[in-house]
């Protein structure tokens, strides 16, 4: 049942919030002054309310009858910070069905084979532990638009998925893209990178994790899927310890009051001093000396640079593993 009080004002507010899928207290401001002006045109003695004179608690009075209402039907309303922005937002967020079958309303099997690929290479390929990128250009998606190919044992190519999926043309990728991100599900930098948005980050949590972490792990061993120290979230948008090794991970907006309340900035996990200029998300590529050379130098092509910067990364990961495994074969030498 809705909540009490629960009228037609209440029915647009939460009609206005699935028509956008999130909402901020100052987006919801003018919506909040339009709908109260609405309840009251009837009223000769009621003046016109300013989206200026929407408080706070009134759009959290909005917000706490939309939730209830929809309780019952497996939603709830949620909020978190923007990673990057600060921003307090608020999102409908389905409670019980898993992202496929949220997604599989709006894409078709090709389309939605297609954002599995983009997501694998946001959490895999685009995340290792010296570059924690977690994010995809549109020229990498492009790469994405085909399923890959393996070789059967007769030396023919075969396609490794089901082969009803032909994959997408170039023009559809971009569609897609597009869609994700006037949906609420991705975001787009100003640098040109696509990321998961807050709204995502919040529906597909439990997903998340089981498909991209390893259940069996210990505590402090690296995954793919990373937690905020002080906030507990998920970080796609962040720092990270100085220690390559170390699993301490801070958002930007939550890193002043962790040290704060530690009365210092040596890393508990490793004892590291902590620097603040290592980086989760697309700046541990934008913010590389080779990016920032590489744009410098001739205004390159972005999507070039961020390839230069990926394979000179993991050629530095390479070396390093060909490093540590020769120093473990001269200690079993000894």
């Amino acid at each position: 049942m809705p909540p009490t009080n629960y009228g037609p004002g209440n029915r647009a507010f939460l009609q206005a919030l699935l028509a956008r899928g999130t909402l901020t207290y100052p987006e919801a401001r003018p919506i909040i002054a339009a709908i109260i002006n609405a309840d009251n045109a009837e009223d000769s003695n009621s003046e016109e309310r300013r989206p200026d004179q929407i408080t706070e608690d009134i759009f959290l009075e909005y917000v706490d009858k939309a939730s209830r209402a929809v309780s019952v039907f497996d939603y709830e309303i949620r909020s978190t910070q923007h990673q990057a922005t600060k921003e307090r937002i608020f999102a409908l967020v389905n409670t019980t069905s898993d992202a496929q079958t949220q997604l599989a309303t709006i894409y078709s099997p090709e389309e939605l084979s297609f954002i599995k690929r983009v997501l694998d290479a946001m959490f895999e390929k685009f995340n290792r532990p010296r570059m924690e990128s977690l994010c995809i250009t549109e020229m990498q998606a492009i790469k994405l638009a085909r399923p890959p190919r393996r070789e059967s044992q007769g030396g023919e190519e075969q396609q490794s998925q089901a082969p009803i999926d032909r994959g997408l043309k170039h023009s559809e990728v971009e569609t897609v893209l597009e869609s994700l991100v006037e949906g609420g599900w991705f975001e787009i930098s100003r640098e040109g990178f696509y990321s998961l948005s807050p709204r995502a980050l919040m529906e597909l949590r439990p997903w998340l994790v089981d498909m991209y972490n390893d259940a069996d792990a210990e505590p402090n061993d690296w995954q793919r899927i990373k937690f905020c120290e002080a906030c507990k979230e998920i970080v796609t948008w962040g720092l990270r310890c100085s220690d390559p090794d170390c699993t301490l991970r801070l958002h930007d907006i939550c890193q002043e009051a962790f040290w704060r309340s530690r009365r210092g900035t040596t890393c508990p996990k490793c004892s590291r001093e902590w620097t603040g200029n290592h980086y989760v998300g697309e700046r541990a590529i934008t913010m590389t000396e080779a990016y920032q050379r590489g744009r410098r130098r001739s205004g390159g092509h972005r999507n070039t640079l961020v390839d230069d910067v990926i394979r000179q990364q993991g050629a530095e990961e390479e070396s390093e593993g060909e490093e540590a495994g020769g120093g473990e074969e001269d200690e079993d030498e000894e």
